[in-house]
């Protein structure tokens, strides 16, 4: 098995002096980006997501290994054309587990975590789930079946958590446009944070914002429409176990109470957030329309 050092155990140093740095360039531009309690908050998710991390991985690499040592179709070497490959599989895969992390609501239980703050900081970076590790790898599991080693896709896989770390800020308005056009930045990524309804669910890059661009998920960030933070309801907690688990117990609640038939009960599960079987919801679809019919002039 190769051996990849965990890039992301030598990177906390780097995290923690980055986030001093942004707040100090923050606070010199009278940006008020950061409020203390909702960035501990933001911390101790993270720190739970890295404990918990030690089992779902465990996981992860039995299931990986079990699909490469057992149904792989071809032995991909390791060497340095494989690794340009991975590294378009990896962001290919990390697009539409986060596109459906959006639009199913079984997965959403877990992602929500991700978009609870009401701000933007590296901080929030590392609000991290605390269940979706357990089952969401399953959108990575045609690559080792394809044939990369399980080593490769892993490291892959946390050198694109590595590289969104650092678009989690208000700090850097723009990047060049030859670099905005390929790759996610902070502009494009404070787009997918936002609850603004022309701004949900887009922007769904890992690495490349070329799959939104390509699959009809792109939003440019708008001059005249400043990003706001959060969810459509916000969670109003900094409890790391409410925002942890909430949005489990709201689709346990919704799918369990109520005299509704078992297809419904199950299409709650897999319906998008906002989903009602009498039709009284609206879906970040219908809010975005609406949006651009009250604005279309």
């Amino acid at each position: 098995m190769p051996d990849f050092p965990n890039i992301i155990l030598y990177a906390i140093p780097f995290f923690i002096l980055a986030m001093l740095l942004e707040l100090y360039i923050t606070t010199k531009q009278h940006i008020n980006t950061y409020k203390t309690k909702d960035a501990f908050s933001s911390i101790a998710m993270g720190l739970g997501n890295v404990f918990l991390g030690f089992a779902s991985k465990t996981i992860v690499v039995l299931v990986f290994f079990w699909v490469y040592d057992n149904f792989r179709l071809f032995t991909i070497p390791v060497a340095w054309w494989s690794f340009i490959l991975i590294f378009f599989a990896d962001d290919f895969a990390y697009y539409w587990f986060h596109r459906v992390s959006h639009e199913c609501r079984l997965f959403w239980a877990s992602h929500v975590v991700h978009h609870s703050s009401e701000h933007y900081n590296l901080s929030t970076a590392l609000r991290q789930t605390w269940s979706g590790s357990f089952y969401t790898f399953i959108f990575w599991l045609w690559l080792p079946l394809l044939g990369f080693h399980p080593a490769m896709i892993l490291l892959q896989m946390s050198i694109s958590l590595l590289y969104q770390f650092w678009i989690h800020t208000e700090a850097i308005n723009k990047m060049p446009k030859c670099f905005e056009a390929v790759f996610n930045t902070p502009s494009h990524h404070r787009v997918h944070h936002g609850s603004n309804p022309i701004y949900l669910d887009r922007n769904h890059a890992g690495i490349l914002i070329i799959w939104d661009r390509l699959f009809g998920t792109f939003q440019p960030e708008l001059e005249d429409e400043k990003v706001i933070y959060g969810l459509v309801t916000n969670i109003k907690s900094y409890n790391p176990i409410k925002i942890a688990f909430v949005e489990w117990w709201q689709l346990l609640k919704d799918a369990s109470t109520g005299r509704i038939s078992l297809k419904h009960r199950l299409l709650y599960l897999f319906k998008p957030p906002g989903w009602k079987h009498d039709g009284s919801g609206k879906l970040s679809h219908d809010l975005r329309q609406d949006w651009l019919k009250e604005n279309e002039n």
